[in-house]
């Protein structure tokens, strides 16, 4: 069993080695694990034994925020969509551990999906302008769909509450940045009364993912590009399917914009993929939601992001996180912010 000493610390393999026994005893045996992904927020690991494999998911190590990075809503979720045969694919869910005493915090399986993540560059097998079409309109059409699930006979009935879900977020994320404040940077504060000030009415509810953006999609590693699994649903509640918009939006790179500094997807500036009025338009034609605020949403994808990569940066300083990345956010936060700024005055174009 080959173990580096930063996956030794999230993932002891003697207790998961006793939980794969007696949970799934076809996975029994010796396995190896590897760290995958850069991933800021949950940790990700691969779990490859004799004849199989899977993935494990957890929260990251260190003090962290009251319901942030919470897992059992990612295996909840993903295991309602399957379960009710939604046209979302997601991984399929093996088995989830909530006691602690495992490996300090709640994780689950999923079954491992033979996938690329678009990222930094595009794979060379998908890097057609076709395919790079293909794929955002598949994702597009993956969140129409998501937002069209029938949540209630999805069995996830007090999954979240959506009435009163955007004042929430508003609260919520308030308290987060007075918990990760360390620093002085105005424009939260500034984007975070103006939300106040102008939060639309909310007019339709229904599962949102919480991270929607084309780096939380797998594809088929070869064309013609095929959206194969959603990922990283550990945001996911029932609240305004518009918040799924805005954050896709606000993630959606167009020809001269600024690099945000995080590994986040950051192609869709290439050519083959269209603009974020293009995405906009390509929602707003097929969806019953009208999408005149869509810019309060962006900006309140850009305060959450912000605040919320804040938190991670003072853990990192604090050396209770092991992210390298995370040195970026001294200058990363302040740009996110920023970028809902402009959301706000109309410089960043819708």
């Amino acid at each position: 069993m080959t173990v580096d000493e930063q996956t030794l610390a999230a993932v002891d393999p003697e207790a998961l080695g006793r939980f794969l026994a007696r949970r799934l005893p076809e996975f029994a045996g010796p396995f190896e694990l590897q760290r995958l992904g850069d991933g800021q927020s949950c940790l990700t690991f691969l779990v490859r034994g004799d004849g199989w494999d899977a993935v494990l998911r957890r929260p990251p190590r260190g003090d962290l925020p009251p319901t942030a990075f919470d897992v059992t809503r990612e295996f909840r979720v993903m295991s309602a969509l399957v379960q009710a045969g939604a046209s979302v694919p997601v991984p399929r869910p093996l088995a989830l551990c909530e006691d602690r005493s495992v490996l300090g915090a709640p994780f689950y399986l999923m079954e491992r999906v033979n996938g690329v993540v678009v990222r930094d560059q595009v794979p060379e097998g998908l890097s057609a302008l076709a395919d790079r079409k293909r794929m955002a309109a598949q994702l597009v059409d993956t969140l129409l769909d998501l937002h069209g699930v029938d949540w209630h006979a999805a069995g996830l009935e007090g999954f979240g509450k959506p009435e009163g879900y955007l004042e929430r977020q508003l609260r919520r994320m308030g308290d987060l940045w007075r918990l990760a404040r360390f620093r002085d940077i105005p424009e939260i504060d500034e984007i975070g009364a103006w939300l106040v000030e102008h939060r639309p009415e909310q007019r339709s509810a229904a599962i949102v993912h919480g991270d929607f953006k084309l780096d939380n999609a797998m594809f088929a590693p070869t064309a013609p590009a095929k959206l194969v699994a959603v990922v990283d649903w550990e945001m996911s509640t029932i609240g305004d399917p518009l918040a799924d918009l805005g954050w896709l939006l606000y993630f959606w790179r167009d020809p001269g914009d600024v690099d945000l500094g995080l590994r986040v997807a950051s192609v869709t500036d290439l050519d083959g993929f269209p603009r974020r009025h293009e995405v906009l338009e390509s929602y707003a034609r097929r969806s019953s939601i009208s999408v005149e605020d869509i810019r309060w949403y962006v900006a309140l994808a850009g305060w959450k992001i912000a605040i919320i990569m804040e938190g991670s940066y003072r853990r990192f300083l604090a050396g209770i996180t092991d992210h390298a990345d995370f040195v970026r956010l001294e200058e990363a936060v302040p740009a996110l912010a920023r970028r809902a700024r402009q959301t706000t005055s109309g410089e960043l174009s819708l």
